[in-house]
């Protein structure tokens, strides 16, 4: 069912972001499920970490089960149903329309205390090559109190045969409070380019770029040449694996890159105690790792994060390929 006809008013870009902490009020008072997941999280227990001056936050979440552990092999995903279509959704689902292609959804196993679902009304591919325009626009409308993520069909989508990205509070990721470590004194990991700024995620656990600006059509043609350039090292006919983060603050862009080349580490396939469940996406690569069971909660080390990031990012040599497109085409 949908909720609300959403229409934009002048500039007051806050209305989609209230409009979406409206829609969240309403589910927790009409969807029991929803509501005791999203209570649950005042028992959810978090630490810090801290590894080569990089903060990581662990957070153990049981209910992230389900998307943690989901089968998503062909041919698992053409026999069950589609969840994030609109006629399999639960009777006590309601939706808040955005634009004419999009559905804004409480997510029912939240990560976050405002953890919303948006889902293209029609069942088609995650693919964000097609789709990075969009996804501008919906972290500026929602720029006001959230970001967005997304997760590519074989890097953390737990449904990659449907469109989707997921928002939640800003700044709540340790990376996205991480820029000026990130930026480093030197800015020599920095090139900028006619009002478009892209910072190298080096030393960080795990590589990716950052690209600022206040301009969709400098960042949709840097994203074009990231996506064309990490094709030629891809495996032909998919989608590169990448996990997208994307905030809008101060009429400005900033969205941080992750590519990828594993989709889950040796650990999660791993027996006894030498199993982690864990499965990353953008929000592990943007440093809040998420454990669905306590016993890896309680056991995981530095020395395991640092190798789970090692297996699940790119080479170094690959990302050094990336950073010399980059370079070449705007380094002045």
């Amino acid at each position: 069912m949908i909720l609300n006809n959403h229409k934009e008013k002048s500039a007051d870009l806050s209305l989609w972001a209230l409009a979406a902490q409206k829609l969240m009020e309403e589910q927790k008072q009409t969807w029991s499920l929803l509501k005791n997941n999203y209570d649950g999280l005042a028992g959810v227990v978090v630490r810090d970490l801290e590894i080569d001056g990089i903060n990581i936050v662990i957070q153990n979440n049981p209910v992230r089960i389900i998307s943690t552990s989901a089968d998503v092999s062909d041919a698992t995903i053409n026999k069950r149903p589609c969840f994030l279509c609109l006629n399999n959704l639960p009777a006590e689902q309601k939706a808040l329309e955005y634009g004419k292609h999009y559905l804004i959804l409480c997510n029912p196993y939240p990560i976050f205390e405002e953890h919303f679902t948006i889902v293209h009304k029609k069942h088609i591919p995650q693919n964000i090559t097609a789709n990075f325009d969009d996804m501008l626009d919906i972290s500026e409308k929602l720029g006001f109190r959230f970001s967005l993520f997304y997760n590519g069909p074989r890097c953390g989508a737990s449904a990659p045969d449907h469109l989707h990205f997921q928002a939640a509070s800003k700044r709540i990721l340790p990376i996205e409070n991480d820029v000026l470590q990130l930026k480093k004194s030197d800015e020599k990991n920095i090139i900028r380019s006619d009002g478009l700024e892209i910072t190298f995620i080096e030393e960080y656990l795990r590589f990716g770029f950052l690209l600022e600006s206040d301009s969709k059509s400098e960042l949709l043609q840097a994203f074009k040449l990231f996506i064309r350039s990490f094709k030629n090292i891809s495996k032909p006919d998919e989608e590169p694996m990448v996990n997208i983060i994307s905030l809008f603050e101060k009429e400005r862009w900033q969205v941080f890159i992750f590519p990828r080349r594993l989709h889950r580490p040796k650990q999660y396939f791993a027996k006894g105690e030498n199993q982690i469940v864990i499965s990353p996406a953008a929000v592990d690569m943007g440093g809040l790792i998420v454990l669905p069971r306590q016993e890896d909660y309680e056991k995981i080390k530095s020395t395991d994060i640092t190798d789970i990031y090692s297996q699940v990012t790119i080479t170094k040599e690959y990302f050094e390929y990336l950073k010399n497109k980059f370079v070449a085409a705007y380094k002045a």
